[in-house]
């Protein structure tokens, strides 16, 4: 079902919203007041906002205004729920975008019928532009239907993996995409001796498995937990028709596709070419936004299979930066203490290792 968002700083007529609107099934999200609003629509994306602001500081009409101006949110369809239906705020409304306007008091099927009028009507626009703008492209391949995110991701299955737990390993056939709900997950090829090369770290709002499914073979890589791990499970079947029907989500999955083959071709040149402080420098400094710059909890067998060497030359490594205070160690946890020397490395070009 389509994500609404229902804005109001009227804790009754914002319940009343959505009570009618969970009952007939939509997915809402809430927010009390207009500046919690915009953010929410700029997280979020809804597929369309109730607006009840009367007398906040940021009323609906600049809700709208803001919102009108955010070029990724300009075409969500826009409702205001007032008590002041007078032609001067009607005129005023639409002047700034609004789609349509409720009075209060209103009945749930006002509600109901204007949400389904204007939920069909933006799919029919959507569809019109870009049926006229895809010039050269047959029917089937130039498939319309909204790509929305959250209504994708909602509602599935999740499943909680633990610390190490593997999540599907090279060579199985793929049954599910993954979504990363919760925590963060590794990726890696298995190489002689049984030593591991990571191909890639995962976080909350990443996918997984997408290249196997998209590729239409088997997996090339295997996943694991780090760390306690929630991820809401998406069929095989559920993927394919959403690739077969909308062109969005096409995009979407081959720019991912193109996004990580680029980061393994730039990670397989590093190995060549860059000197191995330099390397160590690249994760650590990745791997420091990872976590949010409140210090680096991996191991040291898990970082040098990042980085592409032995564990023990990792750990010289590892050590001469400490004694150099670019880096501190605490109950094994990495901390950068010096950002610049770590940058200055980065930008090394040399290819002395």
């Amino acid at each position: 079902m389509p994500n609404i968002l229902a804005i109001s700083n009227n804790n009754d007529i914002l319940s009343s919203i959505v009570d009618i609107l969970k009952l007939a099934d939509y997915n809402v999200w809430e927010a009390d007041n207009g500046k919690d609003g915009i953010i929410k629509a700029r997280n979020l994306h809804p597929d369309l906002i109730v607006c009840a602001l009367d007398s906040d500081i940021i009323d609906g009409y600049v809700v709208l205004k803001i919102i009108r101006e955010h070029e990724a949110l300009s075409f969500i369809p826009f409702i205001f729920v007032t008590e002041d239906d007078t032609p001067r705020n009607v005129r005023m409304g639409m002047n700034l975008g609004a789609d349509d306007y409720i009075t209060k008091p209103f009945s749930p099927s006002e509600l109901l019928s204007a949400l389904e009028c204007r939920l069909k009507k933006a799919f029919k626009q959507q569809k019109y532009h870009i049926g006229h703008v895809a010039t050269g492209v047959n029917e089937s391949e130039n498939s319309i239907l909204p790509f929305s995110m959250s209504s994708f991701i909602g509602n599935r299955n999740s499943r909680y993996f633990r610390d190490r737990q593997k999540i599907y390993e090279e060579g199985e056939i793929p049954l599910n995409l993954y979504f990363i709900i919760k925590g963060r997950v590794k990726t890696f090829k298995s190489v002689e001796y049984r030593r591991e090369f990571i191909t890639g770290l995962q976080g909350e709002g990443d996918f997984l498995g997408h290249i196997a499914l998209l590729n239409g073979g088997n997996y090339n890589e295997s996943a694991e937990a780090i760390g306690d791990v929630i991820l809401a499970i998406i069929p095989v079947s559920n993927f394919e028709e959403i690739i077969s029907v909308s062109s969005h989500a096409r995009r979407y999955f081959i720019q991912l596709l193109v996004r990580n083959l680029e980061k393994k071709e730039a990670q397989l040149l590093s190995i060549a070419f860059d000197s191995l402080r330099k390397r160590i420098a690249d994760v650590l400094l990745d791997l420091n936004k990872v976590f949010n710059y409140d210090g680096i909890k991996f191991s040291r067998s898990n970082l040098a299979a990042l980085v592409g060497v032995p564990k023990e030359s990792f750990v010289r490594m590892l050590s001469e930066m400490r004694d150099e205070r670019i880096v501190e160690i605490r109950d094994g946890i990495i901390y950068i203490i010096d950002n610049d020397k770590l940058l200055a490395l980065q930008n090394d070009r040399r290819d002395n290792i």
